[in-house]
């Protein structure tokens, strides 16, 4: 299994812990099925690890002026969900 790392906490974990967020027509959007194309960033699905990723979002998918309330809406979302990252992978260098 590849190994990717949080754009928000940066810690290295498997690719199925994670979600790519990628760009669509000027907006960040999650990218469920990980096969938009283009650069994507991958981020836990952590509502803390989302709004850290936010601020960073442009620079990781090399694109400016990006709208990111898709993903502001569904980090809003999973902050009732109550993630737990105790079955997450973590890799060191």
């Amino acid at each position: 299994m590849p190994i990717r790392m949080c754009l928000g906490c940066r810690v290295r974990c498997e690719q199925d812990a994670l979600v790519r967020l990628a760009a669509a027509d000027g907006a960040v959007v999650v990218d469920e099925s990980r096969r938009l194309p283009g650069r994507g960033a991958w981020v836990h699905r952590d509502a803390a690890c989302v709004e850290r990723a936010t601020r960073s979002l442009s620079h990781a998918l090399r694109s400016r002026h990006l709208d990111a309330t898709p993903v502001e809406d569904w980090a809003a979302r999973l902050a009732g969900d109550g993630h737990d990252r105790k079955t997450e992978t973590t890799m060191d260098n």
